[in-house]
């Protein structure tokens, strides 16, 4: 059951000994650097030690899985009542400089009702209280074992920096050592194959590429797809946490402003770059929005922490204080949601920025895609995850379950069976059309932990629909090459046959085109045209030639409609044959694309024979229109025009340049 507390700092005599350790100077309390930092060299790469990466597969450990901990320094950056409160369930790791600090630290949370059976400390001197951003990143590798990746953190710290080194030798883990310029505070990922941060992180790595470092994190983290953004917030610091915060897998939490504000647009990107981008589980992002103007009372709603099945949002007495618990209580059913007032948290420096969960290094662990979306009606519906249990301790066989419910009513169960290893399975029977399935997966194990997936379980199962969808086509092949003149006159198969036992009634089929080159396909069909069961229909599509085209490379695509879902043939035609065939004169070509690859913006160069109108056009793979660059007169002479594809997603796409009498095309790659 949810429930929404407000926790207030007031214990004034319990704060007594905490105020008096920290008479530190305001900047501190502040997120950036002393007037004195900021004439320091950034030099802790002397203590940093590079290592080889993890064995693969290497899997980062999201916040929002099981926590053993929760980092805390000494003097302390947050209240007091928020750690006692944090420590009833969980256990909080305080940093102090030394044996002193570690029985002045006890006396303040023995008197402060901590349970202290859940309390431990680290002795290791500390510059500042932002464990975020120089604390441990938890990774586990290809041998189940867990891990701290080190980082040289991005302030002229050394002592913060050597923190994560102290974490994985107080918890006896191994330490990998990544030469990437990084801070916490700046870095959020899924706990699967995804990640994401500002683009401080190409700024503060000039050494590396992009690629360099998208290869880095994928070997280090196991992050396939790291989503570098634009900072929307426009201030100093540039932390993907003072704006952002992934809620799960599948969610995402995103800042949101008025739409007179100058950063409105910038806000407005981000949310829908996540609103169309597909999740670790092959679904879109789901965005949460939450109004975070900035200005007094702060509003840092975004910088929450996440602690197991609590949710820690810092609160100043805004206005808009209700209202973000509301949307975390909407975005996050099942977790307690607890508001955290203190007057020292400010928009780019709050709760978030000054903990860091410490990863259960026995957790258990499931593994799963989950069905979502509308699924075909079936029989049964099969349910396999994968079950890891890092303590060590063997599974409780009948706690391995799918539960299970029609239509939001009770929860049913199924006792999964073991299949291979450590994959377990279970079936949810015949449901009928339209039927809304939700369900989870729960596991425990002898060393008193359990699970879910989702990991809240009930509260926000997963969903999928039943439905009878219209039987579908195969085609074969998706893609057809022509690299010689042979096969442009002597035509290459496309065979489509219905994908099931029913015959399949198709719409359309374009067979012929001319517009970017002339190519037809035999025989002619009149449609609606059924494909009986067990027969397909067999087109053989030639290339008219000469194909008229100046460089790199052709390509149409052929589009095959029916009611089960459209498919498409992409024909390509390889350049070898363009430079075997008789051209006419070149009244224009691509004289160069730069750069190429490129991350937002790539510039287009043209050499123009003669005055003509030309349209220069922007293909997806598939041949999809994306964008229209220019259509208009150009004078015989050098161009250059500019795409700005920051908007769409990395790939290959194709400019095609078409002139009064030839088209041009070169391939772009995005990062």
């Amino acid at each position: 059951m949810k429930k929404i507390n407000l926790l207030v700092f007031i214990g004034i005599v319990m704060l007594s000994a905490s105020v008096r350790g920290q008479d530190i100077p305001v900047w501190k309390k502040m997120h950036y650097l002393s007037e004195e930092e900021m004439k320091l060299p950034n030099n802790n790469l002397k203590n940093f030690v590079p290592t080889d990466p993890p064995a693969h597969p290497v899997r980062m450990v999201a916040e929002y899985e099981q926590m053993q901990s929760v980092l805390v320094r000494y003097p302390f950056g947050i209240p007091t009542s928020l750690i006692i409160e944090m420590s009833q369930d969980c256990g909080v790791t305080t940093l102090v400089a030394n044996s002193s600090q570690q029985n002045l630290v006890t006396s303040i949370y023995q008197s402060g009702g901590a349970n202290m059976d859940n309390i431990d400390f680290i002795i290791a001197p500390t510059d500042s209280w932002w464990t975020r951003d120089y604390g441990p990143w938890f990774v586990i590798d290809g041998n189940g074992e867990f891990g701290v990746c080190d980082f040289p953190y991005n302030r002229p710290r050394p002592n913060d920096d050597e923190v994560p080194v102290e974490v994985a030798a107080h918890l006896g883990i191994n330490l990998f050592g990544m030469s990437l310029e990084q801070t916490g505070g700046n870095w959020m990922c899924t706990g699967d194959a995804q990640a994401s941060s500002t683009d401080l992180v190409w700024e503060e790595n000039p050494g590396l590429n992009h690629q360099d470092i998208q290869d880095m994190v994928d070997d280090y983290l196991g992050v396939e797809q790291y989503h570098v953004l634009p900072d929307p917030l426009g201030d100093y610091i540039k932390h993907v946490d003072c704006w952002g915060k992934f809620l799960g897998v599948n969610k995402v939490l995103i800042g949101q402003v008025l739409e007179n504000d100058p950063r409105y647009d910038d806000f407005e990107y981000v949310a829908d770059y996540f609103a169309n981008t597909l999740s670790d589980w092959g679904m879109p992002y789901e965005v949460f929005r939450v109004y975070t103007p900035g200005y007094a009372p702060n509003t840092p709603y975004t910088n929450s922490l996440i602690l197991n099945k609590k949710v820690f949002v810092p609160v100043t007495g805004s206005t808009y204080d209700d209202d973000a618990l509301a949307v975390y209580e909407a975005a996050m059913p099942g977790y307690e949601i607890h508001g955290i007032l203190y007057g020292e948290w400010y928009n780019t420096d709050a709760l978030h920025c000054r903990t860091k969960g410490i990863a259960d290094i026995g957790m258990l662990h499931i593994d799963h895609f989950p069905l979502h979306g509308n699924i075909q009606l079936q029989d049964e519906y099969n349910i396999t995850a994968t079950i890891t249990n890092y303590s060590g301790m063997p599974l409780y066989p009948d706690s391995l379950q799918v539960f299970y419910q029609v239509n939001g009513g009770a929860f049913e169960s199924i006792v999964m069976a073991q299949s291979l290893g450590n994959q377990y399975s279970a079936s949810i029977p015949y449901m009928e059309e339209g039927t809304l399935v939700g369900y989870y997966i729960h596991a425990a194990d002898e060393s008193g932990r359990s699970t879910n997936h989702p990991l809240i379980g009930a509260p926000d199962p997963h969903e999928f629909t039943v439905v009878q969808m219209l039987q579908g086509l195969i085609v074969m092949p998706d893609t057809l090459l022509y690299t010689t003149i042979d096969q442009c006159i002597e035509g290459q198969e496309v065979k489509i046959y219905p994908d099931g036992v029913e015959e399949v009634t198709v719409d359309f089929i374009n067979q012929m085109e001319t517009d970017i080159f002339y190519w037809w396909s035999e025989p002619e069909i009149t449609f609606p045209y059924t494909i009986p069961s067990g027969d397909s229909l067999v087109l053989t599509v030639y290339i008219g030639i000469p194909v008229d085209q100046s460089t790199y490379l052709v390509q149409d695509t052929m589009f095959i409609e029916c009611g089960g879902g459209d498919e498409q043939v992409l024909i390509m035609v390889d350049e070898d044959i363009i430079s075997s065939l008789q051209e006419p004169e070149e009244s224009f070509n691509i004289s160069g694309i730069y750069p190429n690859p490129f991350d937002r913006v790539t510039n287009i160069n043209l050499s123009i024979q003669q005055d003509q109108h030309i349209r220069i056009d922007v293909l997806d793979i598939n041949g999809k229109l994306v964008s229209t660059i220019a259509d208009m007169p150009f004078a015989a002479g050098d161009h250059q025009v500019q795409w700005d594809g920051s908007q769409y997603p990395a790939g290959i796409y194709y400019v095609t340049v078409k002139g009064d009498q030839l088209i041009g095309t070169a391939k772009l790659i995005k990062r």
